[in-house]
């Protein structure tokens, strides 16, 4: 194997490597010299059949196999022997006639571009300063979401004849919309129950059914919203013609230890205590992405070096590609964004180039303290993600297990995490407490992520 550099540019390395065509034909030789014993041809009896009939049957194909070998082996030699560090896989570009390689014609060049890990000292986690926000969760959300709780419960009995709806009463209906005249796809229903307040159709259709009666029709004039599912109703003037069948009143529900036994909850205590613990997880995951965002933006701040190129193109390109799909999605262009696609490009590249700024950070302070993800973290992972598919457990397991570039992708964000809150736990952290609005207010700036 020869081995020459081509470049030397910042962070970037370019290297040609050749591997003599003799070095491949052993190669060959000896995986078929391997399956020699095992392969069954016609006219020869098992073993016996001579190392040209073989080269000549299967030596393509081999070939190939000893190629891609040969290149994946004489990649890692010439990193490994300059001891780099690199910062993504390298690139590979076959230079010789790919017919001609299989062929066992040419020797095998390729050029091989890396891009290495920039040389920096990260900040010591000791030294930062951070503040977590907390609130405490109020005694009115609790007894707003044991309201919600027994609206979900709540049963309707049939109103007095001649009794008009009012809002929270519940209708049973039919209804078919039409626009321009000509009914469509998914308007039409019979013996709908429709509770009116609860926000299920379009706004202005409930709104207009209060004070009906028992045995009233309506025509319902409505406008699909611009944003609606549907682009054939996205927008468009409906009229919908409404027989109202029944009107029934909300029965009274009684919020007591009753109430929580049908929740299959022991006491109201029990069951308000619960919904504490569930907000509180709510509030805590806010306030982590509070002192999260206030790490990175500290760790951005402090650090300066140079990037590898690569990293930031194939960031940036991801970027890019989710900004054009959600323009598309949303039937913008970049003048509705008030930018040029310019200045789009610049404004996104400097996301790009700050994430894979503190992707290196994260990476290297998580290095120089040996923190890794155990493979029963991982193991957990892999598992919650299972659960997201019933039923097919087993074939996610298996999905992880084959695929390698998938379990890196479900590492990532494991193993940022655990560099987050190491660091957090090193820094001199204040607890200020707030509002809920302000724990739940989306942080602001070029990037939350």
């Amino acid at each position: 194997m020869q081995v020459t550099e081509i470049t030397t540019e910042g962070l970037k390395r370019e290297f040609a490597i050749l591997v003599p065509r003799a070095e491949l034909d052993a190669k060959v030789d000896g995986k078929l010299a391997e399956i020699k014993d095992k392969v069954q041809l016609k006219g020869f009896r098992p073993g016996k059949v001579p190392l040209a009939h073989l080269k000549k049957t299967y030596g393509k194909g081999v070939m190939g196999e000893v190629v891609e070998e040969a290149v994946n082996e004489a990649t890692q030699a010439a990193v490994a022997e300059r001891k780099l560090r690199t910062a993504q896989p390298p690139r590979i570009e076959l230079t010789a006639k790919a017919d001609d390689l299989v062929a066992g014609k040419t020797d095998l060049t390729f050029n091989v571009t890396v891009d290495v890990m920039p040389e920096f000292t990260p900040v010591d986690p000791a030294t930062l300063s951070l503040t977590r926000l907390t609130a405490e969760v109020p005694a009115d959300d609790i007894e707003q979401a044991l309201g919600r709780m027994a609206d979900q419960q709540r049963t309707f009995t049939a109103k007095d004849e001649g009794a008009s709806a009012e809002k929270g009463d519940q209708l049973k209906i039919d209804f078919e919309g039409k626009i321009d005249g000509v009914p469509f796809d998914g308007g039409k229903a019979e013996d709908f129950m429709l509770v009116l307040g609860s926000g299920m159709f379009i706004p202005g259709f409930e709104d207009q059914l209060v004070g009906v009666k028992a045995g009233d029709e309506k025509a319902v004039a409505v406008s699909f919203p611009e944003a609606y599912g549907s682009v054939e109703l996205a927008g468009k003037a409906a009229v919908f013609d409404v027989k109202v069948k029944e009107v029934r009143g909300a029965d009274a529900v009684e919020i007591d230890d009753a109430f929580a036994a049908k929740m299959g909850i022991e006491s109201l205590d029990k069951l308000k205590e619960l919904i504490r613990t569930q907000m509180g997880a709510d509030y805590a995951r806010a306030s982590r992405s509070h002192i999260k965002r206030a790490l990175l933006d500290a760790l951005d701040k402090a650090h300066s070096f140079e990037l590898p190129e690569g990293m930031v193109e194939a960031e940036f390109d991801a970027i890019w590609k989710a900004v054009l799909g959600e323009l598309e999605r949303e039937k913008k262009t970049f003048e509705d964004e008030g930018k040029t696609e310019d200045e789009l490009k610049a404004e996104y590249r400097k996301i790009a180039e700050r994430r894979v700024r503190l992707g290196l950070v994260l990476a290297e302070i998580g290095r120089l303290n040996s923190l890794d993800l155990t493979q029963e973290e991982l193991g957990r992972a892999v598992a919650a993600e299972a659960r997201r598919y019933p039923g097919q457990e087993q074939q996610v397991f298996e999905f992880y297990q084959k695929n390698p570039q998938a379990l890196a992708q479900l590492r990532a964000p494991l193993y940022e995490d655990k560099v987050v809150d190491f660091i957090v736990a090193m820094a001199k952290v204040e607890d200020k407490t707030v509002s809920r609005e302000e724990l739940f207010k989306e942080p602001e700036g070029e990037d939350p992520a």
